[in-house]
């Protein structure tokens, strides 16, 4: 497997669609990108910060996708048993046939639209466990912008790995 990048002071990483600088002030522990402040101790003699910053991603999209989940599926009318934000390494999302939604946390890297449209993937897949064209009409149908989505997810692609 390909080694991943570490996570430095200077770092840019994508946050909902931006891209963000990681920022430690000299001799302090605290490193902050966009909105967010991390508590690290002993941050800036670290090698690498990428641990702590993902932990701290993944808490953050496990508290934002799920209500999310839930507000677009009672949108589209649509019931859901579990919602679960997972470590995925080669998917974005996926459905199980008992209504479960598994989402990857790195969707809080992405913008707001696309995080939707991945959402709104996933629910199609309640009503149809496939990749159909009929699937693919409900997707455009609940989310007409959904190739702009794909097209996003494939130029960023490197930069959420």
């Amino acid at each position: 497997p390909a080694r991943r990048a570490t996570w430095t002071h200077g770092t840019t990483i994508l946050f909902r669609g931006e891209i963000a600088t990681l920022t430690l002030a000299a001799g302090e522990s605290e490193i902050r990108f966009a909105d967010q402040t991390l508590r690290i101790a002993d941050a800036a003699s670290r090698p690498c910060l990428r641990p702590e910053i993902e932990r701290h991603l993944r808490r953050l999209a496990a508290r934002e996708l799920l209500p999310r989940v839930l507000e677009l599926a009672a949108a589209h009318q649509l019931r859901i048993a579990r919602v679960t934000v997972r470590d995925q390494r080669s998917r974005w999302g996926s459905c199980s046939a008992r209504a479960t939604i598994s989402l990857n946390w790195r969707l809080i890297q992405t913008p707001p639209f696309v995080r939707d449209y991945i959402i709104i993937h996933e629910l199609m897949h309640l009503h149809e466990m496939n990749h159909s064209a009929r699937f693919w009409r409900r997707v455009e149908a609940a989310c007409p912008n959904f190739r702009e989505a794909e097209t996003w997810l494939k130029k960023h692609n490197s930069l959420l790995r």
